[in-house]
């Protein structure tokens, strides 16, 4: 918890959340847990055919995603919503979107259109493909920008066909690019005095995210096939049996090479032919594997984890999601935190996974009810009790 008097590192910022589904809020949700002021702004019941797209309010999926936000609703189909959202905007500082690319400029709230209003703002659009070239205005979901982005072609075992990456990694990363670009441009402002237009893609993201893989082909021409659990070029790194399930053990270097020999009792397969430099033993990777996997057949696997950290070869357990949750030194982080609401009582979400020592994370609510503060942020915008009743009464809220 943040010391008392200490507000939170972002208490300054004001951003409007119009995005869904995970990207968008993965975005947002690094500036709520840090003390903005979050507005999510949400149809209202009824209006928005998708409106269930980010599943349901009490699940999870959405209370780990929407924790430390208002909930805001406005019908921006209305002019009289539009007109609501446009003197939030005077007020804000940054605007996060991930609708196709053109919907933005139906509603008006395309980039030079807010910063007409407010020059200062950064708008922040997530899409699938981009906001222009030929794929602009298809809909993007993770699994679509896993395949193709390669993602799918180099997970998996050799031979398996593709596989997905089993968490939304081009979601969250998406998001999480957005996240630096905002910060990026907010740090700009402050020499500038001006906002702009921050954009991110989940295929760029899914791409960026293959790291190496992409590199090995953009400079060497190399297209990477499926290696299953093995690294592909540094071996031995891979996922071993042992006499009661599996470990994994990256011991790349040479240095790491040979302890791992010693602590399994194979110091020959040091100077074996096969094995004796980098690049033969990620060609030899079948045989090798064989080796490491008969030895390590002969002890358990918290036995084998214990000794070879003792001897300096990386190596762990791999976890089922409960195992994750029990290991002493995820609880040591924090990894986990509870969180109240009024609705669904005490429960836990996944915490922040960046940590401040001064204004760390916080998490202060939980995910509001649907406009649950439609009629208080009303209020701070200068709307009088007669005027919010005449907005519902148009349905603009």
């Amino acid at each position: 918890m943040p010391k008392p008097g200490v507000p939170g590192a972002l208490a300054n910022l004001r951003l409007l959340d119009l995005s869904r589904v995970r990207a968008g809020p993965s975005c947002v949700r690094q500036f709520a847990d840090f003390g903005a002021d979050v507005i999510k702004i949400e149809s209202p019941p009824g209006v928005d055919a998708n409106e269930n797209m980010g599943g349901a309010r009490s699940g999870s999926d959405f209370q780990n995603l929407q924790r430390n936000k208002r909930s805001l609703t406005l019908n921006l189909k209305l002019p009289e919503a539009r007109e609501v959202f446009a003197r939030l905007v005077k007020t804000a500082d940054v605007v996060v979107e991930n609708y196709r690319p053109d919907v933005k400029f139906r509603l008006g709230i395309d980039y030079e259109s807010l910063a007409k209003i407010n020059p200062r703002i950064v708008l922040a659009s997530i899409s699938g493909f981009g906001q222009d070239g030929p794929y602009r205005d298809r809909p993007g979901f993770d699994q679509i920008a896993q395949g193709m982005s390669g993602l799918m072609s180099i997970t998996g075992l050799p031979g398996q066909g593709p596989v997905r990456v089993g968490a939304a990694v081009a979601d969250v990363a998406a998001g999480l690019f957005a996240a630096l670009g905002i910060m990026t441009a907010l740090l700009e402002r402050e020499r500038s005095g001006k906002g702009q237009w921050v954009q991110s893609s989940l295929l760029q993201a899914g791409i960026t995210l293959t790291d190496f893989q992409a590199a090995r082909y953009l400079k060497e021409g190399e297209v990477a096939p499926q290696v299953g659990n093995d690294h592909p070029t540094s071996m031995p790194t891979s996922a071993y049996r042992t006499a009661d399930g599996h470990i994994n053990v990256a011991a790349s270097g040479e240095g790491m090479w040979k302890r791992l020999c010693a602590a399994i009792g194979r110091e020959d397969l040091v100077a074996h032919p096969d094995f004796a430099t980098m690049p033969a033993r990620a060609k030899n990777r079948k045989a090798l594997n064989e080796e490491i996997n008969n030895a390590l057949a002969k002890k358990k696997s918290a036995e084998w984890i214990e000794a070879l950290n003792a001897a300096g070869v990386p190596c762990g357990p791999i976890y089922s999601m409960d195992q994750v949750f029990a290991d002493p030194q995820v609880q040591h982080l924090g990894v986990a935190t509870d969180i109240e609401s009024r609705a669904l009582g005490r429960f836990r979400v996944v915490n922040q996974a960046v940590r401040l020592s001064r204004t760390p994370a916080t998490m202060r609510v939980a995910a509001p009810e649907i406009g649950e503060h439609t009629d208080e942020v009303l209020g701070e915008l200068g709307y009088s009790a007669k005027e919010i009743a005449a907005l519902r009464a148009a349905k603009a809220v």
